[in-house]
């Protein structure tokens, strides 16, 4: 099966109008965050910042599956000593917009700097926003299982009477557990906060996130040969480990040194840059 990679120079908003319906599995990115990297992409600032990402999603609700899912990282900004509520208001505003807002991840940035602030201490953490079009889609979760640890070797040792049966809370919450459905068991299912170091090969942009996190995703809702976009793809992280685990994948960039970056860096089968209108593909042996 021979994987495409797609990259593509210009501002998303435009160039997703292009892009098929009902086409792409999996979307993953990183926009600027609000005011952020203002020499690279000019910022946007927090009272603007929901006006100026709506039109965007729009389009990215009409390019994905009915099956597919969108994650966003984003993270709040502090004006003037208090944390600005646009990822909040983003979030309201995408539902009435027609997204389902499935899940939130939590990005925990295990080697993140110490440091303080009058008012506050640094952020180790960012958001992972999961969107889908309904209760219904592509979800892979045995791949993305974690070794059961060193806990089960003294939690399931000696199970009592409540522990062979599903013991409903005692607070009356409607959740319960079964722990001797554990027993024999070497992996398990992972949580909704992902432990990663920041640290990344990629040098070369001043926001990468590392491999590691579009890889957990793909991993998680897509299969091989399935689409996957990145709308802000930087300096292409999310479309290496696409072509590496045999996903085909398009990836849009408005800073001409970031897509000529991609465009030396990204060695699929099938590589096709679209630069101010002209086509390129060039082929390549696997």
């Amino acid at each position: 099966m021979e994987i495409q990679s797609k990259i593509i120079l210009g501002d998303c908003l435009e160039e997703l109008i292009a892009i098929e319906e009902n086409s792409i599995d999996l979307i993953v990115t990183s926009p600027p965050y609000a005011d952020a990297r203002k020499k690279t992409y000019g910022g946007i600032h927090p009272n603007e910042y929901v006006e100026w990402f709506l039109p965007i999603a729009e389009q990215l609700l009409r390019v994905l599956k009915s099956s597919g899912t969108f994650i966003l990282n984003i993270k709040e900004r502090v004006v003037n000593g208090e944390r600005h509520t646009y990822v909040l208001e983003l979030i309201m505003k995408m539902r009435e917009q027609g997204w389902f807002w499935t899940e939130e991840f939590i990005w925990h940035k295990k080697n993140s700097y110490p440091g303080k602030w009058p008012n506050r201490f640094r952020d180790s953490w960012e958001r992972l926003l999961q969107f889908n079009k309904n209760k219904k889609f592509k979800m892979y979760q045995e791949a993305v299982m974690v070794p059961m640890g060193s806990w089960a070797d003294t939690r399931l040792k000696k199970l009592n009477e409540r522990d062979k049966i599903r013991d409903e809370s005692r607070v009356n919450s409607g959740f319960g557990k079964n722990i001797s459905n554990w027993l024999g068991r070497e992996m398990a299912y992972p949580t909704n906060v992902l432990h990663m170091a920041t640290e990344c090969g990629n040098k070369n942009h001043s926001a990468a996130f590392p491999e590691a996190l579009p890889e957990w995703f793909i991993k998680l809702f897509t299969e091989e040969g399935d689409w996957v976009l990145d709308p802000f793809a930087g300096s292409g992280t999310t479309l290496r480990v696409a072509q590496r685990m045999r996903r085909n994948s398009i990836g849009i960039e408005i800073n001409e040194k970031y897509y000529n970056l991609m465009s030396r860096q990204i060695q699929p089968s099938v590589l096709t840059l679209f630069d101010k209108g002209v086509t390129y593909e060039t082929a390549k042996n696997e």
